[in-house]
């Protein structure tokens, strides 16, 4: 007796597993200053809500996450099951994915920047997020539920459909949006981080948003920082070592508030 794991499956648990098993290599080091971006103690004083909370609104999002997932996947999905037959050239793979990539990018760019604008979205939904003045990994997905659901879901959903990718390649995809979603907010700096190498939005690119003197810049995530520079939100910085160990992220430009 054969057993199969469905591509659709594998496509709505695998991301959820991803977030959590990442998360978990980063909690191995957050106890270490040397790589940190703000001290521990600056995380207890700073963040206002608790561990707890967090987690247990986590997995409210991704409830709702594998659900909507569940429903996309059944609404496109066909009898034939045709993505088992078909197979695609790396091209075809890779455009899908800078689609996806670009699609998200976009989605989460607008959104996020009008849920800081709107100022009765940010204090009602948005401002949840930014209870942790200090990100950490396993709280990269801490938001409201409507947030979450209209950000993160609904952003995913539309790099879906519009970059044509099938159940399988989404596997890859949103686990691949996942990590670095956690990455962006760890707090850490290890070196040798291919992120770091590849990516201009990062864990300290990420940390000036979420800083008093940041939140209206820095508005990308979770890959390029092509808005920001096009709209003028882009903040840059220098990131220095400090004496006691870890490092400091510090605005290169003078902030003006509005």
């Amino acid at each position: 007796m054969e057993f199969k794991i469905s591509d659709e499956f594998l496509g709505t648990v695998a991301p959820l597993v991803v977030y959590w098993v990442y998360s978990g290599f980063y909690v191995l080091f957050e106890s270490n200053e040397k790589y940190r971006l703000h001290s521990k103690k600056e995380e207890d004083e700073k963040n206002l809500v608790s561990k707890r909370t967090v987690v247990k609104g986590v997995l409210l999002q991704q409830t709702i996450q594998a659900i909507v997932a569940i429903i996309l996947f059944t609404v496109t999905g066909s009898d034939e099951s045709p993505t088992m037959n078909e197979k695609h050239s790396l091209f075809d793979l890779g455009r899908q994915f800078f689609t996806a990539m670009v699609v998200l990018d976009t989605w989460q760019y607008f959104m996020h920047r009008y849920m800081h604008q709107n100022k009765f979205l940010y204090r009602h939904i948005h401002s949840l997020h930014h209870r942790l003045v200090v990100p950490y990994a396993y709280g990269a997905l801490y938001n409201h539920p409507l947030e979450g659901l209209l950000l993160d879901t609904v952003g995913g959903a539309l790099a879906f459909l519009l970059s044509g990718m099938s159940p399988r390649a989404s596997i890859f995809f949103f686990s691949f949006a996942t990590i670095k979603t956690v990455d962006d907010h760890c707090g850490l700096w290890l070196p040798g981080n291919l992120f770091h190498i590849f990516f201009r939005n990062n864990s300290a690119y990420h940390d000036v948003h979420h800083q008093l003197y940041g939140t209206k810049y820095n508005y990308s995530q979770p890959f390029f920082v092509v808005w920001d520079k096009i709209l003028g939100t882009h903040m840059p910085y220098t990131l220095e070592k400090k004496e006691n160990g870890g490092f400091e992220v510090r605005p290169v430009k003078v902030v003006k508030d509005d």
